[in-house]
């Protein structure tokens, strides 16, 4: 899965790999991006603008509106036959922009240790999303699942599962008015030696800690056996 990401873009990426899009003249880095927060995405509704949507799907069909965050991900398999997804993968698609996203490991049967997933080649990393949007006027949402699928060679070690990422001209693509098929094409593992990781510091594991040293290489423990 895909459960928390950082969103901390330098000048370079932003020009590089958001050149098209309109960036806020205020723009909010955050170290530690969590479930049901405000998150920044370039939809197919504006595809030259950073907007803010929440992070967990709420379908236009829910009774309440709330954000759960029960529905961050979308497991690519099938996505075109769940009822909260079918409609949005056909009409509503969007990027996540992230500089880094996290995962953990369990260590000794309960401690969850995180590490920070990077691309290899220093470029922003574009994750495939759907969004929907609840309600209507002042009560209106707008809201995103991240797309995963199981987990290429270097994320197997930490994770079963990895959310799909999009160079930049499939992230065009990803955006424009397709058939069904050419969809569901996107929806595939990434290559191989495209990402590394780093253990960091478990003050991750608070959803609140927005710390630069977030972003800190923390040491391996050594193993006892």
């Amino acid at each position: 899965m895909c459960g928390r990401y950082s969103f901390v873009p330098t000048k370079q990426q932003l020009e590089q790999d958001l050149a098209d899009v309109e960036i806020p003249s205020q723009l909010k880095i955050r170290f530690n991006v969590a479930p049901t927060q405000s998150i920044y995405v370039v939809a197919n509704d504006r595809p030259h603008q950073l907007q803010s949507m929440y992070w967990g799907l709420v379908p236009f069909w829910s009774k309440d509106g709330v954000i759960t965050g029960r529905m961050i991900n979308a497991r690519a398999e099938g996505i075109q036959d769940k009822p909260s997804f079918k409609d949005p993968i056909r009409r509503r698609r969007c990027l996540v922009p992230a500089d880094s996203f996290y995962e953990w490991r369990t260590e000794g049967g309960k401690r969850k240790v995180p590490y920070r997933i990077i691309d290899t080649r220093g470029n922003l990393l574009l994750l495939a999303g759907i969004w929907d949007e609840w309600g209507r006027g002042v009560d209106r949402i707008r809201t995103v699942s991240i797309i995963t699928t199981p987990p290429n060679a270097e994320m197997s070690s930490l994770h079963d599962r990895m959310p799909v990422m999009l160079d930049r001209a499939a992230a065009k693509h990803w955006l424009e008015p397709l058939p069904l098929d050419a969809v569901l094409h996107f929806l595939k593992t990434p290559e191989d030696d495209i990402l590394k990781y780093y253990r960091v510091s478990e003050k991750l594991n608070h959803a609140g800690y927005e710390g630069r040293d977030l972003h800190d290489e923390v040491p391996e423990q050594p193993s006892l056996f």
